[in-house]
């Protein structure tokens, strides 16, 4: 008889880029071991990727120095392939799901309302891990951004938004955040959407998205959170498209490996209070 509880949803992975695939593995080492118990099978999806030959490889031996028992590469290049039995297929076996970096708007496009889409979903659902990188971890919203300057995106417009692919709600991720100078990018955001939390993501950095909106920062490098929920003021109604924006009382954290934020409350958690979390299984 089928057991009458339902499995505990798969975290998600949202990485920065340019994570560690060579040497030390911290950030895809932890990926991994977010896997369900006895399921070691990887599938890899290169969509975003204009170059899938060169960076499956790369994963491909990352993962199978981790251990997983069978990588599955897959560059999934059309909608046509993204309905394909055998894929999906490979989907239902896998434990981790992973999306390289690339183009976040080919990834959305070749995926959206696909069956492989809802394999993922559904894989996700019943406890597997789904992770991606760079525009794999930018896509995996419900809103995503796909364009705007890094230098002086505080501007009406300077930010373009665009739907993802729903695997997560209520924030909009950046990725080589620090790196490329992206925090104008998140500000122009939550100057227009103050309910959106912005989560930039560092290169070598991730974060972890627990059941109830716990974040966990993982990596060497930072995890960024903008929150705006409590902007006093913002001119940005009454601007023309690119005109500089005004903002008020907009927050920032910056979270290291082994700290968190609780969504909901938009709290900061420090190491202890995050692990006390986690430990009582929320």
């Amino acid at each position: 008889m089928a057991s009458q509880h339902p499995a505990t949803p798969g975290r998600i992975v949202a990485i920065g880029g340019a994570e560690d695939r060579t040497s030390d593995l911290e950030v895809l080492k932890q990926v991994f071991a977010l896997a369900p118990e006895g399921n070691s099978e990887v599938a890899v999806i290169a969509t975003a990727s204009r170059i899938p030959d060169e960076v499956l490889p790369d994963y491909e031996a990352a993962f199978s120095r981790l251990g997983a028992s069978r990588v599955h590469s897959l560059s999934l290049r059309d909608r046509r392939q993204a309905a394909d039995a055998d894929t999906i297929r490979m989907i239902e076996q896998s434990g981790v799901i992973f999306f390289t970096g690339g183009d976040q708007l080919r990834l959305t496009n070749v995926l959206g309302g696909s069956e492989t889409m809802k394999a993922i979903r559904n894989r996700q659902r019943e406890g597997a891990v789904v992770a991606g990188t760079s525009a794999g971890a930018a896509a995996m919203p419900g809103t995503m951004i796909y364009n705007g300057a890094a230098a002086d995106a505080l501007r009406k417009g300077a930010v373009n938004l665009t739907f993802g692919l729903g695997l997560v709600e209520d924030m909009v991720i950046d990725s080589h955040f620090l790196e490329r100078g992206r925090f104008t990018r998140l500000m122009e955001v939550g100057a227009s959407n103050p309910e959106y939390l912005g989560v930039g993501l560092g290169e070598d950095a991730a974060v972890i998205i627990h059941p109830h909106g716990i974040l966990e920062a993982i990596g060497p490098g930072h995890v960024i959170i903008i929150d705006s929920r409590d902007l006093a003021s913002s001119n940005i109604a009454e601007l023309s498209v690119g005109e500089p924006v005004a903002v008020e009382n907009m927050i920032l954290h910056a979270l290291v490996s082994g700290h968190g934020f609780d969504v909901e409350a938009r709290r900061y958690l420090v190491a202890d209070e995050l692990s006390a979390i986690l430990a009582e299984g929320r």
